[in-house]
């Protein structure tokens, strides 16, 4: 994976597919409360004037300058869980996230994910 340490200078960083197609900016990221390690990416998607933050995982994700590469597909993720972009991804929705993306949910009746 990637330092967990340098994730503040990740925002802003432009989002693209595995095939180098732009998903979005970066806006924060999602560490697993479990081992502090990075899991999920908010990504600031849609048009001018009806923007939101859609989930983005960031298991296998590569950081380059100016970038980070996701795993997933730009058609996956647009259609994945977000909320408006002064919302908040609430505990109720977490296992929605994991679900789209078809991964293990476990929270043992804490959050699983912490905004960075």
């Amino acid at each position: 994976m990637f330092p967990a340490e340098n994730i503040r200078d990740w925002r802003g960083s432009t989002v693209v597919d595995p095939d180098g197609s732009k998903i979005g900016t970066l806006e924060a990221v999602y560490v697993d409360t479990t081992t502090d390690e990075p899991f999920f990416a908010s990504v600031t998607t849609g048009i001018i004037g009806r923007h939101k933050l859609t989930f983005v995982p960031l298991t296998g994700a590569t950081v380059a300058p100016g970038h980070l590469r996701v795993t997933v597909g730009k058609d996956l993720v647009k259609d994945a869980p977000s909320i408006d972009t002064d919302g908040e991804l609430t505990a109720d929705r977490e296992p929605e996230v994991f679900a789209h993306y078809s991964l293990p949910y476990t929270a043992n009746g804490v959050r699983r994910l912490a905004r960075r």
